[in-house]
This record gives structure tokens, sequence and C-alpha cells, in this order.
């Protein structure tokens, strides 16, 4: 009797077993309607999905939430369908021959994964090649070409092969794909219309107005520099025009107020981008919104790009605390190493005329001459930036308003205007905003005669040609951050960081450091940007939340890496004698350019010790930016007092 039950037994299983077998092999599955489609680009070690569609509708919806056994290779896993979709997760480990059975279907391809670690070497390339070139755009067009050689060669194409289908592959796909997206050409739109309305409010003599009226309170050393250190902060809608307008036309009166050029060269130097990069409204904003969207494009926050850039600013030391240690220079008359010799040189009244310079060529000079006849106005460039600043800001909140948030009791004013900016359309704002202004400038202009029509447009166009290099540079920018997003470069970086056992706390101030080398070596913070952005925000997010930390202490250190980045970059574009900033900067002083460096790097580096000292580093560890930035600024206050000495034939005005 037992071997009888054990018979049935083993036969009802066999039926079942059989029946389920078949019924799986009966599902409908053939070559005929049915596709899979692999990921384009193949990466070992990253879980990436594989489509199984059914192409006949009526299958699709028979089997509409069924639960499907599919084989793939050595692995079963179960998938339900949905709307006739199977979409699986693997990972790709090794070249083979990868076979996806479902029923009587089969499918099979010979596939070659891309070894994770050679993700690393596009942004690689482009750094090194900043390096040793010293120059921007070939490093970031080696950086794309590399990417494109390695996707090729893996996909089966041979060394040249790869290598010429890898560079027709940097135009027609990558550099299309960067152009073929509303937000970057927002970007671009945005940049234009920014610096065309610069240029106009420059030639109609608004700029020219605004030095004018200031310039009338400066009536010695101190409130000279005092002055051009307010201009400098007033002008910081763009780097570009901030040194050549500020250092142009306070030269003539700070010579008279007997302040050396190396001061006027180190002063406009560090109001032009270190406010350009902070201020919410410029010519900056657009890339660096940009930058950030490409580091955030495959992390899960609730944060827009405006929304992290917003945050970053209670992380933002370096720019901050080198207005404060300017105006604590300007307030205690004292200086130190190399600017205290030429400050002293300067009150001795020993001249200058001897020394050879180098001066604007007439292109540099027209850029920020006002156009004959006309007479300057503070008004004519007041008014405008008035609009864009808050057109802006009351386009942020109109795209961003949401009445629950603002009725919400719980949270804070800045938490709600926080919110709002977040949920904003900041793209939008910043393309109304900047038309607004740009039509205003035009009537005023033209209402009042300053410019014929002819004249106007001229200003307008020479305005757009001065982004053209911004424009190439965003948009390879744009293209090695395609090229590592396919190639998953920030998981490489972020499983590197893990293994290594990188303390998340110490990723800001790592961050910081490598920016501000690179800045420095390639003299392009921008530059810099473009590399480091799309590579750290989403490796330091991994490595935080991989780390086990909360989902706010993850979110503070996301935004100080944020600012890293950006302040970072500035202080070595600051610090770096082949930055364009600087090369400028001596120029519009007609200040002996080595000279502008040498004083200029002891300032610059002293702040930047104190930024990561006293800023970034407790940040990082929760230290509220509310303790820190009053103890930075005491921090310098007492560095400037130990080490500052009067110049020594200095009369207190």
């Amino acid at each position: 009797m037992k071997n009888l039950l054990q018979i049935l037994f083993l036969f009802f299983a066999a039926f079942f077993i059989h029946t389920a077998l078949h019924a799986q092999n009966d599902l409908g599955f053939s070559t005929a309607n049915t596709k899979v489609l692999l990921p384009e680009i193949i990466v070992n070690g990253i879980e990436q999905e594989i489509e199984i569609k059914l192409t006949d509708r009526e299958l699709a919806k028979k089997l509409e939430g069924k639960i499907i056994q599919i084989q793939i290779n050595n692995q079963t896993l179960e998938k339900e369908i949905s709307s006739g979709l199977l979409l699986v997760n693997y990972d790709f480990p090794i070249k083979e021959a990868l076979t996806i059975g479902i029923g009587g279907f089969n499918f099979k391809q010979d596939v070659n994964p891309i070894p994770l670690w050679l993700s690393v070497i596009p942004p690689l390339i482009a750094i090194l090649f900043a390096l040793v070139l010293r120059e921007v755009y070939t490093a970031l067009f080696a950086g794309i070409w590399s990417g494109t050689f390695v996707i090729y060669f893996y996909q089966g194409s041979g060394i040249f092969s790869a290598i010429f289908k890898g560079f027709l592959a940097i135009l027609d796909t990558y550099i299309i794909q960067s152009l073929n997206n509303s937000g970057h050409l927002s970007i671009i739109l945005f940049s234009m219309i920014i610096a065309a309305t610069v240029s106009l409010i420059t030639k109609n003599g608004g700029m020219k107005g605004v030095v004018n009226r200031l310039s009338k309170y400066a009536t010695g050393p101190r409130s000279g520099a005092f002055i051009t250190w307010a201009l400098g902060v007033l002008i910081f809608f763009d780097d570009y025009a901030n040194t050549l307008v500020v250092g142009n036309a306070m030269r003539p009166l700070t010579d008279k107020l007997r302040i050396s050029r190396e001061k006027l060269a180190y002063i406009i130097d560090s109001t032009a981008a270190p406010v350009a990069s902070v201020a919410f409204v410029t010519t900056w904003i657009g890339a660096e919104l940009s930058y950030i969207q490409d580091g955030i494009n495959d992390l899960n926050l609730d944060e827009s790009a405006y929304g992290v850039f917003f945050n970053s600013l209670a992380y933002s030391f370096y720019p901050f605390f080198t207005l404060a240690f300017i105006v604590i220079l300007i307030w205690k008359g004292t200086d130190f190493g190399p600017m205290l010799k030429a400050e002293a040189k300067a009150r001795a009244a020993i001249s200058i005329a001897d020394i050879e310079v180098e001066a604007l060529n007439p292109d540099q000079l027209a850029e920020v001459s006002v156009a004959r006849n006309v007479k300057p106005r503070s008004f004519n460039a007041v008014i405008p930036v008035l609009v864009i600043v808050f057109g802006t800001l009351g386009a942020l909140l109109y795209t961003g308003w949401e009445q629950s948030v603002w009725d919400n009791k719980n949270i804070g004013f800045f938490e709600k205007l926080s919110e709002t900016i977040g949920n904003s359309d900041s793209y939008l704002a910043l393309l109304w905003a900047s038309l607004g202004s740009l039509f205003v400038a035009l009537v005023l202009t033209l209402s009042q005669r300053l410019l014929n029509l002819k004249d106007t447009i001229d200003s307008l166009v020479g305005g757009f040609k001065t982004m053209l290099p911004a424009v190439m540079i965003l948009t390879l920018a744009w293209s090695v951050a395609l090229i590592t997003q396919h190639l998953h470069t920030a998981d490489f970086i972020s499983q590197l960081l893990l293994d290594a056992s990188v303390s998340p706390y110490l990723i800001p101030t790592l961050t910081f450091v490598m920016a501000a080398l690179v800045s420095f070596s390639t003299g392009s913070s921008w530059g810099t940007m473009a590399i480091l952005y799309p590579l750290i925000l989403p490796a330091g997010w991994l490595v935080a939340e991989n780390s086990g930390l909360e989902y706010d202490t993850s979110m503070a250190i996301f935004h100080n890496i944020a600012a890293a980045v950006l302040t970072g970059s500035v202080l070595g574009d600051h610090c770096s004698p082949i930055s364009d900033t600087t090369i400028l900067s001596s120029l519009a002083s007609s200040c002996p350019h080595i000279e502008h460096v040498r004083t200029q790097l002891p300032y610059a580096l002293t702040t930047g010790f104190v930024a990561i000292v006293i800023g970034t580093l407790p940040a990082a560890y929760g230290v509220s930016p509310w303790i820190l930035f009053p103890a930075g600024i005491v921090g310098l206050f007492l560095v400037i007092h130990f080490l500052g000495k009067k110049p020594e034939t200095y009369i207190n005005p």
C-alpha cells in the first residue's frame, strides 16, 4: 500500500510539472512576435535593463499581469508582464554568448561588456590633457573622443575603426544629443541675452554712470579701495564686465589716491568670479545649473538644480570669506607679504611710468567704452539690472508656488522659500527675466536716442559674441557628462571611495582641494566644474547613502560637495597665472601680470585655508554655517591683525 501511494504521488507530481512546463512553453512567445532590446552600451558590474517586448497585441493583452519565467544563461527569473513588456535587470559579467529563453522562444547574442574601470578614462584624459596643454577645449574634446573609442571598440569595431567611428560620434551623437535638450538650449539663450544686456548698458553709458556716481565718494586710499570693492560687488552679473569696467574706470582715481596697481588688480579680481559665482542671476548661473543638473540626473532627489545651488550657498565659504577679507584689509589699512611692499611704494609716490606693462587691446577697450556723445546716466544700468534681479525672483516664486507650502506653519520662512525655489522652473524664470531686462535696456537706449538702431543692434551682437567661448565649453562639457553617464563613471568612483573606506564627511574637503588644483592648472573654473560636477555629485551622494547616514545628513554633505566644486574652482582660477580673469585683471588695471599673481597668491591661499579649516570641513560634520561664517571672519581678522602692517607712508584719510 505504501509503495502504491508513493507511485501515485510521483505520477501526479510528474503530471503537474509536465503541465506547468507545457503551459510555459505554450505561452505563445516566438521569434515572430518577440523582440529583445539590449542596452546600447553594456558595462560590466552594473545592473542594466533588458527589454523583452511582445509585438502581438492580442497575446500581450491575454498575458497582462501574469508572472513569466525567464531563463538568462544559468539564471531563472520571474517577472510580471505589463503592456506586453518584460523588464529584466541583469549584470553582464564577462564577454559571453547571452541566451534568453521564454517557453519556446530562444534568443542568443554575443556581448562584450565594457570593464567598469574604463569608465574613468574620459574624465581622466580630460584632466590630464588640461594639465599638460593648459587649454580646456582640447582637453574636453579628447575626453569625449576617448569615451567614444572605448564604446565602439567593445561593440566589436577594430582599433582604427573605433577611432574613426568615435571621432564621428563626437559630433553626430554626443554634441547633437547635448544640444537637443530644452534645458541646455535655455541656458545658451539666457547666457547670450544677459551678455547682450551687459554690452548694451555699457555702450549706453549706464555702467559708466554708476562708476562716476560712486567714485565721487573716494577721497583717500581707504575710501578709494572701498568704493572699488563696492563697485565690484554691485556689478555682480558678469565677471568680465566687472573686471574691465571697474578696472578701467577706477585706475586713474586709484593712481591719484596712491593705491597700488597690484591692490587695484587684487580687488577687481576678487570681486569678479567670487561674486559672479554665488549671485543667483549672472552669466555664471546657467552653466552652474547645467553642470549640477548633469550631476543629479540619475539620483532620486526631490530638489531641482536651482534648489541644490540655492542650498549650497550656505557652504560657499571661499567667495564670501574673500569679500570679507578685502573689507578687513581696507578697514584696518594694513597689508602683508608682497602686497605690503607694493602698497608702500604707492604711498611713497614711486612712479610706475617706467614700468612696462601690458594694456588692453583696442577690441577689449571697445567692449567697455561708452559710445561717443553719450552722457553717462546710472539709471540706464540700474533699471535693467533691477528688472533681471526682481524678475528672476518673481518668476521663480511664480513657477514654484504651492499654497500648501506657505500655509504650513511648521516650517520657517527660509524653508518655505527654499522649497518654492526648489520646485520652480529656473530655466523659464531666467529666460523671462533676461528677456525683460534686455527689452527695458533697449527702450531706455532708443527712447533717449543714446544710440541709433544700428549701433544698438551691433552692441547686442557684440554681446552675443562674447559668449561664444562659454557656449563652446558648455557644449563640450555636456558631451563629457553624457559619456560619463553612459559609462557609469559615478558608480565606479563611488565604489572606489567605498572600497577605500573614505569617510563621506571628508569628501567635501577633498573635492574643494581637487577642484582648486585642477582649476589652477587649467586656468578655467568653468572647465573644472564641467569635469567634476557630473562625477563628484553622484559619487558623493552614493557614498553618503551607502554609509548609512540619515537623509538630512546626506543632503547637507551633498550641498557641501556642490559648493566645494564651485568654490574650489573659483579659488584655483583666482590663483592661476593663466586664468582669463586673472589676466584681464592685470590688463584692466595696467599692472604687470606677474606682480599681480605674486601679490594676490598669499591672500587667496590664506582665505582658501581658512575656508577649509573653519568652513568646509567642520560643516561636513554638522557644524552650522551660522556659526562658521562669523567664526571664519574672526579668523581672517586675526590673521590680518597679527600679520598685517601699515604701508610705511600711509596717512589715514
